[in-house]
């Protein structure tokens, strides 16, 4: 892992965008998808984005399992660490995001001390998160933030991938948690003893 300072030049929030979802089946899980085409290499120097070709059908989690309702009438998909330290969520049409599971200060070595909060003033981040086309970024959320109410929220197993509407997030043993954008290839890898702001693929 790089050093704080690194990472917090490093960190910066965009707008993010909006994208609609439809589902689409596939062998192993359920992938809920955009529908929008997937962009294709226009010229040599246009190339596709990194995420896209890659759906790792084989490690497909059901993304049902992991769906609940919000009050706005929307559904967004949850999930829980298997040490059950971290929660998580992606949010069709805006982003995938982690916190702790207590949602505390989100506790990441290197992780910046403060970051603008919701109220415009410097806070202590409480989740890391990616959107659609934005940088992955640290922010502070105010509650629930990522965690279902009530929960908790299946586990996402670890080698398992779940996908929807243009986010795909998985688990490792030896990585920790990854997201990503499929439509930007932006993502993060964090665990308690620190991250990156990439999005770590399983093995092949």
């Amino acid at each position: 892992m790089a050093r704080r300072s690194h990472h917090r030049a490093l960190v910066s929030a965009l707008p993010l965008a909006v994208v609609a979802s439809t589902l689409v089946a596939c062998d192993s899980g359920t992938v809920v998808n955009n529908d929008e085409p997937r962009p294709t290499i226009a010229t040599s120097t246009t190339p596709p984005p990194p995420l896209a070709d890659r759906p790792t059908n084989d490690a497909l989690v059901n993304a049902f399992d992991y769906a609940a309702p919000q009050a706005d009438g929307q559904t967004a998909y949850y999930f829980t660490s298997p040490s059950k330290r971290w929660v998580c969520a992606i949010v069709p049409r805006d982003t995938a995001g982690c916190q702790s599971a207590t949602g505390s200060t989100i506790p990441i070595t290197g992780a910046p001390d403060e970051v603008p909060g919701p109220d415009g003033t410097d806070a202590a981040p409480n989740a890391i998160q990616v959107g659609r086309l934005g940088d992955p970024r640290f922010a502070t959320l105010d509650a629930p933030g990522y965690s279902l109410v009530p929960g908790p929220a299946a586990v996402l197993p670890f080698g398992k991938v779940l996908i929807v509407s243009g986010f795909r997030c998985n688990v490792q043993e030896a990585t920790g948690i990854s997201c990503a954008s499929e439509v930007s290839g932006n993502g993060f890898t964090f665990s308690a003893d620190g991250f990156t702001l990439q999005y770590t693929d399983l093995p092949a």
